[in-house]
């Protein structure tokens, strides 16, 4: 007998997200959502939340369109589309009013989100009871996450005496978080179990990224003890530290006789191709290749997979000054491998002596700075716990929520003599509401509160970014950001032009007229280029000849005018299209390199 269907979410905004800092344009997403719908086998899809809107901004871009134009075809084919927040902290790393966070649920639904998937990264219902009231007043669907984490004090019981109590708020149902993949596949089953067992009402979904390996047998396990929907991505970026293949998912419940929709591999392969194109485009310069593997160093620390990047990077500019002090002490030195061993090693010192918080945002980077900055100390002959900042001491001293641990005594002894209070109140109450500021500075501005007040929601969210955005600076740093970063990869040089709209390169008439030339591979994956040897002239540059990085190769007499052909990295000329002060067809390639 066939058991019963399992669904498929597709958490798509994971798996740009892995960049860190940036994502596809709203054109680009708008064009993959189709292929997405054709695939056939997705019930729902994550399109918003988390990192989303500031990553928007951070892009230059206003996150409130994107949001729109994105949910909206999904709606449209009847696929449910769903957020992550972070409870008291919604959509930022720190803590927000309660007049906002209210905010943010009425906006988002309005914008198009049907479901608010809510944690804590605590695992503290306090800070997730307003979530459920205000995702339900809007009229979405709150869905209450448990942050999984394996640990001493993180049981199964643990877990079901949490569901209880966001029940008991009103959540209709409870996402399984394993945002660190570490969560034991035995103990997740039993979880889902002892949900559906107590609260057979309750819809459950696992999260569960694919980091350390386990995720595979969590996902078979969970949906045997009864769990409804399960999260997967799509490739190009799909494993790694992200999410498991839809493919390999689909098939392994198959397999198992759960009752699975079919799946339109024609628009997999669109998705994958879509999915490729913008990370070439832009958005792959900023993608640690170390995303793309899987690592069974992840067991033992805890760590999310998606904070591996910006960890690789801190401990890249740790590195130099590490390794002087090892210089300065007659120590050798260290490679990057070893000192990530080393701070994985410190984590699991410093994680239970903070009171095992769940290694998610925004206390995962907590625990990951402390445990730095004690490495960093210890390297340099100072104690452990010398450097510890704000927002870390925010935590320890409760005015985020409760640990689920307790603290070690060192610690409470430091806070004593620092002077520092502990506090056990609701962490709302610390933060009073702020939106009549952020009217009265509207006003003051000149700017308009927007649709269903969402500009007014995003210059409250998230201040600073959105005054960037506003004033253009943000666009001008991620433009400045990327030509630094293709200079570095070797991509072609660009030719900077006037602000006119550029006409469209076409191939057949330049083929037509240059019947000599023969089509070349780019630098650039899935990139054309035509090279043509240009005539023997001696003001024009040679094909093959080594340029140097910045330097100045020469003017070519353009349809917009003299342009300035300056290469951005060292090697040679792949493609010239004619002579040096000869006119060129308007729109026509002009030069490129490649590396030497």
């Amino acid at each position: 007998m066939a058991r019963k269907e399992i669904k498929f979410s597709l958490v798509y905004r994971d798996m740009w997200q892995s960049s860190g800092k940036y994502v596809p344009r709203v054109d680009q997403l708008v064009e993959v959502a189709p292929a997405i719908i054709d695939m056939g086998c997705f019930d729902r899809v994550e399109t918003n939340g988390g990192a989303f809107e500031q990553v928007n901004l951070l892009f230059g871009e206003n996150p409130n369109t994107a949001v729109r134009k994105w949910t909206a075809p999904f709606h449209r084919a009847g696929i449910q589309t769903h957020m992550l927040e972070r409870g008291l902290n919604a959509l930022r790393m720190n803590p927000v009013p309660a007049d906002v966070r209210e905010l943010m649920f009425k906006v988002k639904k309005r914008q198009g989100t049907d479901i608010a998937r809510s944690f804590c990264g605590l695992n503290d219902p306090r800070n997730l009871k307003l979530s459920i009231e205000y995702a339900k007043k809007a009229g979405m669907i709150s869905q209450a996450a448990l942050s999984i984490t394996h640990s001493p004090v993180h049981s199964v019981e643990y877990y079901l005496r949490l569901v209880d109590q966001l029940v008991e708020y009103g959540t209709d149902e409870i996402c399984l978080k394993d945002m660190a993949g570490v969560g034991r596949p035995t103990e997740l089953g039993q979880i889902v179990a002892g949900i559906k067992r107590n609260h057979p009402h309750i819809k459950v979904q696992y999260h569960g990224h694919s980091g350390p390996g386990f995720s595979p047998a969590s996902m078979l396990e969970v949906a045997r003890a009864g769990a409804d929907y399960l999260d997967v991505a799509v490739e190009p970026l799909s494993w790694g530290k992200v999410h498991p293949d839809v493919i390999t998912i689909r098939e392994m419940m198959k397999a198992d006789g759960f009752l699975v929709k079919d799946l339109n591999m024609d628009a997999y392969m669109e998705v994958r191709r879509l999915t490729q194109k913008f990370i070439d485009d832009f958005l792959g310069y900023w993608i640690n290749p170390s995303n793309a593997k899987m690592t069974s160093l992840l067991v033992g620390c805890g760590l999310p997979g998606g904070m591996m990047g910006s960890m690789m990077a801190d401990l890249k500019g740790f590195q130099g000054a590490i390794n002087a002090a090892q210089r300065a002490h007659g120590r050798p030195e260290m490679s990057l491998d070893t000192l990530m061993v080393k701070l994985f090693e410190e984590v699991e010192y410093v994680w239970p002596r903070l009171g095992y918080p769940p290694l998610v945002t925004p206390f995962s980077q907590y625990v990951k700075n402390t445990a730095l900055m004690n490495l960093f100390n210890m390297l340099n002959d100072k104690p452990r716990w010398t450097t510890i900042d704000k927002d870390t001491w925010g935590m320890i001293l409760g005015d985020m929520g409760r640990l689920p641990g307790k603290l070690d005594p060192e610690i409470v002894d430091l806070a004593g003599k620092k002077g520092l209070k502990f506090n056990d109140g609701n962490p709302q109450d610390n933060y009073p509401d702020e939106l009549p500021k952020f009217r009265a500075m509207m006003k003051e501005e000149g700017w308009d509160e927007g649709e269903d007040q969402e500009e007014l929601f995003e210059f409250a969210m998230h201040e600073r970014q959105y005054r960037d955005y506003r004033s253009g600076v943000a666009k001008e740093r991620f433009n400045k950001e990327l030509e630094d970063l293709k200079a570095k990869a070797g991509a072609p040089i660009q030719v900077v032009r006037p602000v006119v709209e550029m006409p469209k390169f076409d191939i057949e008439e330049f083929v037509r007229k240059n019947p000599d030339a023969v089509p070349v591979q780019a630098p650039v994956k899935g990139q054309l280029l035509w090279q043509v040897d240009v005539d023997d002239d001696s003001t024009a540059p040679v094909v093959g000849t080594a340029v140097k990085a910045g330097s100045t190769i020469g003017y070519v007499q353009t349809y917009y005018g003299m342009e300035e052909l300056v290469p951005a990295c060292d090697g040679r000329i792949l493609a010239v299209t004619g002579k040096q002060g000869e006119n060129v067809v308007k729109g026509e390639i002009v030069a490129f390199i490649n590396k030497a």
